[in-house]
């Protein structure tokens, strides 16, 4: 048994039984992969796959134990190759993270700015997109970490930390009736033609259960994934927008204004999550420690340590600051 076969036995399972695909993310011929599994169910003396002539058809159910298996190995393997590349020089390295648009844009600058010159050599990769995508490449390990506010909670496989607290603010033109409201109430504004975030975004699901709870169905005439397409439709005369308070920049939006309604919407948390079990080096613990300064490095390495439940039970008492 090779570790390689147990990769090409991963990368079947996790692109749905297509060898192409799997070979094709490997690097390697599609063939060759059909030789190494054949080798491999000859080694184990079971079959893996159900076949339907060339074509596989199924996982079988001992294919299905021996998959997760190998999963694990695999992630060992990464472990031991990360403490390797530690011991050689901690302060080289990869790190990559996956995070959606609000984060990238209006957050993490300044974190990285600061991580940047405290790393020079570290290569940081950035990938944007849904909070269910970067959540199963946090899993599936193509990202080190995931940045999100959404769904991330919902995977048992990630270890997850609270990063900061953050409500939401109303964008309108200068001069809008609205900014002269001393106290704007859900139904008031449910009046209002609404420019706001799609469905599973940055916070869309607290907003959809606040109007939901009073009985309100505000009219919403536009979505987007990002808060500056929204501000564009909000000075076209779209509607009203309602983005991530950090989403709003006093110099580049002058035109302009934020209106708290704070009051209106229950906070939402945005969170950083890995893999449980994962080797963390010296420069992944110190990004945790800027993105996350309530907790200091020893409270990280023991968080990554534990289950994604365990980890919940850690932090339930840790105030997390507000953004």
């Amino acid at each position: 048994m090779k570790l390689q076969q147990l990769r090409f036995l991963a990368a079947i399972a996790k692109y749905n039984l297509n060898i192409s695909a799997a070979a094709e993310k490997l690097f390697t011929s599609q063939p060759g992969v059909s030789k190494q599994i054949k080798l491999l169910e000859e080694e184990l003396g079971v079959q893996l796959f159900s076949r339907n002539g060339k074509h596989l058809t199924q996982i079988t159910p001992i294919g299905e134990r021996v998959i997760e298996k190998a999963n694990l190995i695999l992630k060992e393997a990464a472990n031991i190759k990360a403490l390797a590349e530690e011991f050689r020089d901690d302060n080289k390295g990869t790190l990559t993270l996956a995070t959606t648009h609000t984060q990238a844009r209006y957050v993490l600058p300044a974190v990285i700015r600061q991580f940047s010159a405290e790393f020079p050599e570290v290569k940081l990769n950035l990938i944007q997109g849904s909070p269910e995508r970067i959540s199963r490449m946090a899993v599936s390990g193509e990202a080190d970490l995931a940045i999100a506010t959404e769904a991330i909670a919902s995977y048992s496989d990630l270890v997850m930390m609270p990063a900061y607290r953050w409500n939401r603010c109303l964008v309108v033109p200068r001069g809008h009736e609205l900014t002269f409201a001393k106290k704007i109430s859900l139904g008031a504004l449910a009046q209002y033609p609404m420019v706001t975030y799609v469905k599973g975004l940055t916070g869309r699901g607290v907003m959809d259960e606040a109007f939901a709870k009073e009985g309100l169905s505000p009219e919403i005439v536009f979505t987007a994934t990002d808060a500056d397409v929204i501000k564009t439709y909000v000075r076209l005369g779209m509607g009203v927008g309602l983005i991530a308070r950090q989403a709003y920049e006093n110099r580049l939006d002058s035109d302009l204004v934020a209106v708290d309604v704070g009051h209106l919407f229950q906070d939402s948390i945005t969170y950083v999550g890995f893999r449980s079990g994962a080797y963390m080096r010296k420069y992944m613990l110190r990004f945790l420690e800027l993105f996350s300064p309530q907790f200091d490095r020893d409270q990280i390495e023991k968080i990554a340590c534990l289950s994604s439940i365990e980890a919940k039970n850690y932090w339930s008492d840790v105030v997390i600051p507000r953004c």
